[in-house]
């Protein structure tokens, strides 16, 4: 799977980026045709604690899945796109199986 990590108002330190793709990559188990993904990692000019979003999408075949998460750190952000992708990736293998 191609991944592509891109950081928004801010520069991402390779231990950052590291801990995106290793989390990313691990998706594979719950889908074995995610073609790419991409991570959209945003600093929001907000007085808010939760003001990083992080964004998660991947590209399986006939679907674009997204996810979208506000927390106080893009590790904490990043585990909860994750989790939340997981269950799409799931439901959307489960339907496979059923129209084949």
């Amino acid at each position: 799977m191609q991944l592509f990590v891109q950081s928004v108002n801010f520069n991402a330190d390779k231990d950052l980026i590291q801990f995106v793709n290793e989390k990313v990559e691990a998706l594979e188990k719950f889908h074995d045709k995610i073609i790419d993904g991409e991570v959209f990692l945003k600093v929001q000019q907000t007085s808010e604690k939760e003001n990083k979003v992080t964004e998660l999408k991947l590209s399986i075949p006939g679907h674009h899945l997204m996810v979208k998460k506000e927390s106080k750190t893009f590790e904490e952000g990043i585990s909860l796109c994750t989790d939340a992708m997981k269950r799409q990736l799931t439901k959307s293998k489960e339907k496979e199986r059923i129209v084949h």
